[in-house]
């Protein structure tokens, strides 16, 4: 039985395609999990351009350009890295969109200013990013697929509201 973000990314290719937009994306904590989800779909090939698993804060900084003052001020796991992620991964690969998830899947890792289960995603367009900080409470695995879920809906949203 498919999951229900298979079923979305189902739809979701179909959207892009249909649109004839790209996507790249960017991933901590998911290690690519978000992309091979989108390339589960036949036919991905004509909108996923590719991938960044960003797990160190080097890959972030050397790669995505995340600027090295975002990763001081506010860590790895943040809204502004996340969105540093999303518009560098954008910008690196040349597409319309570009996606960022960066947080702390667990079990471990977590403390009381951010807690496993932290996750921010971060979706950009050539005009603007949107950014959703996400309290998942699953297991290591529940929790990516959970930030995979959100991170289709808010590339949908992203495709609907501005391009």
């Amino acid at each position: 039985m498919e999951s229900a973000y298979e079923i979305f990314s189902d739809e979701l290719g179909r959207e892009l395609r249909a649109r004839g937009l790209t996507i790249a994306c960017a991933e901590s904590c998911t290690g690519g999990l978000l992309t091979s989800t989108l390339t589960d779909i036949p036919g991905s090939s004509s909108y996923v351009m590719g991938s960044v698993v960003s797990y160190s804060n080097d890959v972030k900084s050397r790669i995505l350009h995340v600027s090295e003052e975002t990763l001081l001020l506010h860590g790895a796991v943040s809204e502004e890295t996340a969105r540093e992620m999303a518009e560098g991964v954008r910008q690196l690969m040349q597409t319309d969109i570009g996606v960022g998830i960066t947080g702390i899947a667990g079990p471990d890792g977590g403390s009381a200013e951010k807690p496993v289960g932290l996750i921010y995603i971060a979706a950009a367009d050539r005009t603007h990013t949107i950014v959703a900080k996400n309290n998942f409470s699953g297991t290591r695995l529940e929790n990516k697929r959970a930030a995979v879920e959100k991170a289709l809906s808010m590339i949908h949203d992203l495709i609907r509201s501005s391009l």
